[in-house]
């Protein structure tokens, strides 16, 4: 068909153009078969949509220009998600956020096609599915072109990635945003992201203090500010600092506070990163209470010491009278009695605190602790991949009806790791027992029937496996070194 088409061209040409014309047109028509020749199509090939791009194809088609590197997924570094959905390893940089929902330039192909549409919502991708993806935060959500399982369909799958939001760090696997305030590039997973988010005093100020009273200064009020403590800062030891909403407070290199007690009263909006907190003494290290809420701590390291008597220091953490969406993550807890108290038993708590204390505690270490890693009063707890060695009393304890939901803890040398019988109060419940690891423990101690809560928010894709938990935790957890 098309060889008897060019014929009836030429034909033409040399019956109605003078010779010097012929002999141009001729060698166009010539150039025309041969590039028309070269794109037959393979009728066995597989049909590739109009705006499909090979990889394979990315390093030939510009000689000029650098091609992406292309990344393999391994079978074994998938699993399932949800619904659709099924998550990759984590990829080399971060993503999509909440404050930039579609700046990954992460590229995904099927046996080299590309699938799509990128920057999908999570929910699309596990009940629609057809190629939908998402690189959000460290994490690879993706589907297969026709909801297959990638684990058992047999194709590859691969990914170009020019460029990201940011490099990751954090070995949190996580599907929530990068909280913009933070400067570890740590993920914010848990109740400090449900009913809003928390972003501290992104778009302010940004000072660095050295010294306590330019650090109580600095904290104070309602506009947005980011506190950077460099060096030490020492208070009396029992000396209060209120901290006002929507305030990011972050440790320099080996900053510590010690000697006083960060107040997070009736406020929101609050990260604290990577301080050493010493030797507070009678109040909380951080105390967030009165309806404070969305409140992230994460990658501090709390301690006292266990030679002063129980009464004599403050707790390392507590969290109370009606305060709610909270998350406590990669925090190192040691050498003190008594850690972390969420709720209270005053005379208010019975009616601040129903439908509040909404907490999460992941990744963090608790270790020559004597009890409450924490204790729970009320209020409804998540946590889950936390450690806990050598205390000397109990881990975990819930009473006055308070819930617990634990996923994959570990707990190793511990004399009692969960307890419900506590002075005779009320008890508590708890969830997830089964999935905790119990190493060299004394025996769980609960009182109440087993309960079904689990929290609000999707969390199957975050977990570590319990056995993974020491060496994840010693390795994340605590302060850390800024560039």
């Amino acid at each position: 068909m098309r060889s008897r088409s060019m014929t009836l061209i030429l034909k033409t040409i040399m019956q109605k153009t003078n010779p010097l014309k012929r002999m141009t047109l001729v060698s166009f028509a010539l150039t025309a078969v041969i590039l028309t020749g070269s794109c037959t199509k393979n009728s066995d090939a597989p049909t590739m949509p109009a705006n499909a791009v090979s990889p394979e194809s990315l390093a030939t088609s510009n000689a000029t220009t650098v091609a992406p590197t292309v990344y393999p997924i391994n079978v074994s570094s998938m699993k399932h998600d949800e619904g659709y959905a099924y998550k990759a390893g984590s990829m080399p940089s971060s993503g999509d956020s909440n404050t930039q929902p579609t700046v990954s330039t992460l590229k995904l192909y099927e046996n080299g096609v590309e699938l799509g549409p990128a920057h999908s919502v999570h929910n699309d991708i596990r009940t629609i599915g057809k190629g939908r993806f998402s690189h959000w935060g460290t994490g690879l959500y993706f589907t297969a072109s026709d909801n297959s399982n990638p684990l058992t369909n047999g194709r590859k799958y691969t990914y170009t990635l020019t460029g990201s939001a940011q490099s990751s760090t954090s070995s949190s696997s996580s599907t929530k945003p990068v909280t913009s305030g933070s400067v570890l590039n740590s993920v914010l997973t848990g109740y400090a992201a449900v009913n809003g988010t928390t972003t501290g005093g992104k778009g302010g100020q940004t000072i660095t203090v050295t010294t306590f009273s330019a650090f109580k200064a600095a904290v104070a009020g309602n506009t947005p500010k980011i506190v950077y403590v460099s060096g030490s800062i020492k208070g009396a030891g029992y000396d209060p600092v209120n901290v006002g909403s929507n305030t990011t407070i972050i440790g320099k290199t080996g900053a510590v506070v010690e000697g006083l007690n960060l107040f997070v009263f009736s406020v929101n909006n609050i990260i604290i990163q990577n301080i050493t907190f010493k030797n507070y003494v009678k109040e909380c290290g951080i105390y967030v209470k009165f309806q404070s809420h969305h409140v992230w701590i994460d990658h501090c390291d709390f301690s006292t010491d266990r030679s002063h008597g129980w009464d004599y220091w403050g707790k390392d953490l507590g969290i109370a009278e009606g305060s709610d969406f909270v998350t406590v993550s990669w925090n190192k807890f040691h050498d003190t009695n008594l850690s972390l108290l969420i709720g209270s038993v005053n005379s208010t708590s019975a009616v601040d605190n129903p439908g509040k204390l909404h907490v999460t505690l992941h990744h963090n270490f608790w270790y020559n602790v004597s009890e409450r890693e924490p204790t729970l009063v009320y209020g409804s707890i998540h946590m889950y991949n936390n450690y806990h060695l050598n205390n000397g009393g109990y881990s975990i304890g819930a009473r006055y009806g308070g819930i617990a939901r634990t996923d994959n803890e570990y707990f190793s040398g511990c004399k009692k790791p969960l307890t419900t019988n506590l002075d005779g109060d009320p008890v508590g419940y708890f969830s997830g027992v089964s999935t905790n690891i119990y190493s060299n423990c004394g025996a769980n101690d609960i009182t109440s029937s087993s309960s079904s809560w689990v929290p609000s928010y999707s969390y199957s894709s975050l977990l570590d496996p319990a056995a993974n938990v020491p060496s994840i935790v010693t390795a994340g957890a605590g302060t850390k070194t800024l560039n």
